[in-house]
């Protein structure tokens, strides 16, 4: 077994009272709030933390749009703003990167009658993006606020700029994260232990290392998640969730890191430090190699080419494919279940995870050590409402 820097080997452990499964974005933030919170937990990942979805190369932190307000968006409103200075402090701790920014928007409208949508989310975004000191804004713009990066045919009818959205550097948040439980006194990490079986009412995970014994367990092993959770659920219609293929691809160019985000019809151009530029994401819901790319990505490249011009030419330094986690309900997917109570659900975020994992993960980890939360997750987030969903479907 690889084993991380403040290791244990689970067969020697006779109980643990809050087991992690699954090294990714949403079982390490589970993991930093363990830690915080002085919970006894280990967390467990079958290869390396970050190998699955989490270990992509977009990073975009896209806010929804600011129109019809609820609960949900409220809730990613929230995160967004938080996750700035939960990622500061965790830089200062660490010493290390994240290659965070909050580097905005830009959105073309190639349509009058857009430019007239994106004027009341305007208004919108006036009444509702707003925090304490914080206040973002959804601008509608005759011009790009900056030159040469988007190419202006795209946009006959003007743009969007919205201030709200950031980007992070995937995998080097999750460094952040893992250096961060570096010297913990409460959390244990392993690599190389995969999950074969879960007993939620005895307490007892097999993996290939051993029995494990739990007070609560918590699945954050994204995609992988549903099929455990399925098994467990009576008179279901449908399966929880599904795993969703995404390629992505990184380029080198001559860009500024501190350009905004440029996203039209799925299309997304992140640039990164270092003249990096992140191009994605295919939603395939059928797949034969699930980590294999193709023309799909090919023509996601050349709309980027064509979005951006000074990325014609631009070298492909790495091409990426992998599963992202999408529940039924598509929202995220967090709590215990209804009829297994020490089973705490944490996936299912799809293609917010990043942005919204640290909020989610604090509320499941409270949640499995019975401990108040400073916020309320919306409704259709929790597990049991997932649940509901797919035991009425006809």
């Amino acid at each position: 077994m690889e084993r991380a820097d403040n290791p244990t080997r689970p067969a020697g452990q006779s109980s643990v009272d809050l087991l992690i499964v699954g090294g990714g974005i949403m079982g390490l933030w589970a993991a930093v709030h363990a830690e915080r919170l002085g919970i006894q937990a280990l967390l467990v990942e079958a290869g390396h933390f970050g190998q699955g979805a989490s270990g992509g190369l977009l990073g975009a932190l896209m806010p929804h749009m600011p129109d019809k307000w609820s609960d949900k968006k409220q809730f990613q409103f929230d995160a967004l703003v938080s996750l700035e200075e939960e990622i500061a402090a965790l830089e200062a701790e660490t010493g290390l990167s994240a290659g965070y920014r909050r580097a905005g928007r830009l959105i073309p409208l190639p349509k009058p009658h857009l430019r007239q949508i994106a004027l009341g989310h305007s208004r919108d975004a006036e009444t509702h993006w707003r925090l304490d000191k914080h206040e973002f804004h959804w601008h509608v713009l005759d011009a790009a606020p900056v030159p040469g990066w988007i190419e202006p045919s795209a946009a006959e009818s003007g743009f969007v700029f919205d201030t709200l959205a950031a980007r992070v550097a995937p995998r080097a948040l999750l460094n952040v994260l893992r250096q961060s439980l570096t010297g913990a006194t409460h959390v244990q990490l392993a690599e190389g232990v995969a999950v074969e079986s879960i007993d939620p009412d005895r307490g007892l995970a097999r993996t290939n290392e051993g029995d494990i014994r739990f007070g609560r367990c918590m699945l954050a092993a994204g995609h992988r998640s549903f099929p455990i959770l399925d098994g467990l659920t009576e008179g279901r219609k449908s399966s929880l969730g599904q795993p969703v293929k995404g390629q992505a691809a990184m380029l080198k160019a001559d860009v500024d890191g501190r350009l905004p985000v440029i996203f039209r019809d799925g299309l997304y151009i992140v640039p990164h430090e270092n003249g990096l530029v992140a191009v994605g994401s295919t939603s395939e819901n059928r797949f034969d190699d699930p980590l294999s790319t193709d023309g799909q990505l090919d023509d996601l490249l050349a709309a980027a080419r064509a979005m951006a011009p000074v990325l014609v030419g631009a070298e492909v330094v790495e091409r990426w494919a992998g599963l992202r986690p999408k529940a039924v309900d598509r929202d995220p997917m967090v709590g215990a279940h209804p009829d297994h109570p020490s089973l705490i659900a944490l996936t299912g975020g799809f293609k917010v995870s990043f942005g919204l994992a640290h909020r989610l993960a604090e509320a499941a980890v409270r949640e499995a050590a019975d401990m108040a939360c400073r916020f309320k997750l919306p409704q259709s987030f929790t597990l049991v409402s997932h649940i509901s969903v797919i035991s009425h479907k006809t």
